[in-house]
């Protein structure tokens, strides 16, 4: 694929010439203050929900280790995702709401730096690894309830 493919479109900055993956080369900006927000959401059985909101889960505090998976995560970023360049960071919140409607947890994170670069790949990242922590924190649970509804029925 190469940038001839979409002539219609922005130039493709990932891509070379012969349509070779590439980094950009950032080293012209100036340095700027960015900021970066992501959000998801986890649902699960509202018996999982209760016990997390309660903390009476058997892996332990579900919540903050889950942000602070998130947290560690967003400072991983460049060596997680092909290209990313390397950034310093200088704030980075994970907050990790309840919602009883949905029944589950919505994630934000927002990733602050001063780079030549943005930071939306590290909010993303931080966002899906502490839903990714509390989905492994909380699978043992579904899989409790989950049982004791089949056995119900």
């Amino acid at each position: 694929m190469t940038q001839a493919n979409f002539p219609n479109s922005f130039p493709l900055t990932h891509l070379d010439a012969q349509g070779q993956a590439q980094m950009v080369d950032v080293s012209g900006k100036v340095a700027t203050i960015r900021q970066g927000v992501a959000t998801g959401k986890v649902r699960m059985l509202p018996e999982t929900f209760a016990a997390i909101q309660a903390g009476n889960t058997p892996k332990g505090e579900v919540l903050a280790t889950a942000r602070l998976a998130g947290i560690m995560a967003a400072k991983q970023t460049a060596n997680l995702i092909p290209l990313c360049h390397p950034l310093p960071l200088q704030k980075i919140t994970v907050e990790i709401i309840p919602d009883a409607q949905l029944p589950g947890y919505q994630i934000d994170a927002t990733v602050k730096t001063k780079a030549e670069t943005g930071v939306e790949m590290e909010a993303l990242t931080a966002v899906s690894i502490a839903a990714l922590t509390l989905y492994d924190m909380a699978k043992a649970l579904e899989k409790q309830s989950q049982t004791a509804v089949q056995r119900k029925e």
